[in-house]
Formats: C-alpha cells, sequence, structure tokens
C-alpha cells in the first residue's frame, strides 16, 4: 500500500466503547481524526513525521468504522458521544492533554472537543472544515432550504438504510467515485453537481475509469476492507444528528476556541465553496481567540493529507513547532 508498512494496532476503552488506534511515539500526544468516508489509514503519511519530530501519535478509527466499535443507534453518533470519544482517549493514554487535528468530519468534532474538553485540548488544527460555529438553526433545516428540489448528500443520507444500501452493494464503485470527485481533477458532473432529489448518490455517475494520483490500487483495496468489515450505517449515522447536536450544545452559539489553532486546506476543495462564495476562512478566524494561520495547497483538492502529504506536514509541523 504505497509502500506503506503496516502498523500495529491498540484497543483502547474509551467513553463506554472500544476503539482501534495506532499509538506510536514519544513526547506530546496529538491526536489525529479522520473523516467520512475514511479510517485512520487516511493518516499513513503523517504518522512516522509526526514521530520522528518528536510526538506521542494516537491515530485511531473513529467510532462506527474499520476495527472499532459500532453501536447502533443513530444517537451514538452525537457531536457529545464523539468528542467524549477523543476526551476519552486522552485519559486511557495518560496524557496531561492533547493536540487534536481534524480532517472532513474529523475538522468539527476537534473542534467542537476544544470546546467541550477545553481543560484536555492544548491546540487544534482542522483540515479542509473550517468552523463556523452553531448555525441560527439545525444545519439540515438550511440544506433542504438551499437545496429544495435538487440532490444533496447530507439530505439523502437522512433515511436510514437507503445510503447504506446503495453503498455497500458495491463499495469499491462508491468509495472510488467518492475519493475521485473530492479530487482537484474531479469531473464537472455526478455527486457534487445539480440533479433531481429523487435520484441516488451514484445516479449520473460512471465508475471513475481511473483512480486519482494519490490513491493506488492497494489503498483503495484496504478503504474497501475497513468498511467490508465496518458497513456504512455508523459513519453516516454522524449526519443523523445535526438536529440533535444543535438542540444539545446551544452554548456553541456563544463560546469560541481559545486554544492555538490553524487550518490547512486544498485550495481546490470542492467543500470550500459548496454552499457559494461564503468566506468560511474567515468566519473561522472570527470564532477563534489565537488563530495562527492558514495553509491553502494550490492544485489540490479535498483529501490534502493524502493528496499532498509533504506541504500538508511541513504545515502541520510549523504549527505544532509554534506552541
Amino acid at each position: 500500500m504505497s509502500e506503506f508498512q503496516m502498523p500495529e494496532f491498540q484497543f483502547i476503552e474509551t467513553n463506554g466503547i472500544r476503539l482501534r488506534c495506532v499509538v506510536e511515539g514519544q513526547g506530546p500526544l496529538v491526536i489525529l481524526v479522520h473523516g467520512w468516508p475514511e479510517s485512520w489509514y487516511s493518516w499513513r503519511h503523517q504518522i512516522a513525521p509526526l514521530v520522528a519530530a518528536g510526538y506521542r501519535v494516537c491515530v485511531p478509527d473513529v467510532r462506527g468504522y474499520g476495527g472499532s466499535d459500532k453501536p447502533e443507534p443513530i444517537e451514538s453518533y452525537d457531536m457529545v458521544s464523539m468528542t467524549g470519544d477523543i476526551a476519552g482517549l486522552i485519559d486511557a493514554l495518560e496524557a496531561e492533554d492533547a493536540i487534536l487535528v481534524g480532517h472532513d468530519w474529523g475538522a468539527p468534532i476537534i473542534y467542537v472537543a476544544s470546546i467541550l474538553h477545553r481543560e484536555k485540548i492544548r491546540a487544534v488544527c482542522g483540515m479542509s472544515i473550517p468552523y463556523t460555529g452553531r448555525p441560527p438553526v439545525p444545519a439540515i433545516r438550511i440544506f433542504k432550504k438551499a437545496f429544495a428540489g435538487k440532490f444533496f448528500y447530507m439530505i439523502y443520507f437522512q433515511e436510514e438504510g437507503v445510503a447504506e444500501a446503495e453503498f455497500e452493494a458495491d463499495l469499491p464503485r462508491a468509495l472510488s467515485t467518492i475519493y475521485r470527485r473530492g479530487s482537484v481533477d474531479a469531473p464537472r458532473d455526478g455527486v457534487f453537481q445539480a440533479k433531481a432529489s429523487s435520484v441516488a448518490f451514484l445516479d449520473g455517475t460512471s465508475p471513475p475509469e481511473t483512480l486519482p494520483c494519490w490513491l493506488g490500487e492497494a489503498d483503495l483495496a484496504y478503504y474497501v476492507s475497513q468498511f467490508e468489515q465496518s458497513g456504512m450505517r455508523g459513519p453516516i449515522n454522524r449526519y443523523r444528528n445535526f438536529e440533535r447536536d444543535w438542540k444539545a450544545l446551544p452554548q456553541l452559539a456563544d463560546e469560541k476556541i481559545t486554544q492555538p489553532s490553524s487550518f490547512i486546506s486544498g485550495a481546490c476543495d470542492p467543500t470550500l465553496t459548496m454552499f457559494g462564495s461564503a468566506d468560511t476562512l474567515a468566519v473561522m478566524k472570527t470564532l477563534t481567540t489565537d488563530f495562527r494561520g492558514e495553509r491553502m495547497i494550490e492544485g489540490i483538492g479535498h483529501w490534502v493529507q493524502q493528496e499532498a502529504p509533504e506541504e500538508t506536514n511541513e504545515a502541520l509541523l510549523g504549527f505544532l513547532d509554534s506552541l
């Protein structure tokens, strides 16, 4: 798998569940939190450089993924539970605090953890998804209004079992399509483009003829094997908690991230312009009190730490050196 040596795993009890983690190195604790639809493996290019730089690195499969526990209820994937998992890892690893790094859904998880578990979080670095705080109404309501009559994947995910059945029927096609569409050279059709709300996620798309350059056949096969193990229910359940999270966390409307923070993204990440021209990074800067800069990597899409590992590592280590 891209000349990557498979690590040993630890199973760590946290917050009432067990997470499969890679834990390597000595020094200040850094926890790397992946997004959807990914795995600990998304951070394969960051582990060794962080260890070499003098950090202890913990890379979990988020609950519902890979080798970690997979609770059935939708509410098991609310933000209180997800952030509690991260806080519990810090305790289980007997660390005083940790630096959190999160990509995609991992970014909101670490942002909210920095507020709910402030005393345990030393600093945060988000990737691809800036922090935008608590919206005036649950985000899913905003999506339904913005995409009325049109397909939007987060709306499609709301009905239990539908997206799971579609993806699990052909995991190689589903995953390769998602990874390809988030890359910088994505075709201008398909899952992130306008189509009727009545269609399925993969309708109107063709199986990618080639994989993006950052993803080898063996890499894709490993991701497929992880979702064959876990299924898609847990990962998609995260998208079914917008209403629950909004009601449970009113404090997010007023509190800011006070720890040192930074942001790294591909400059061509389609998620940055998914909702038009809104400058979400500018919003993040108003919601943090110690923002130490951003790195926008030119010619790179959504999967930034895999598409541009050297540039990502340089930016991340630069942020860590500032602490």
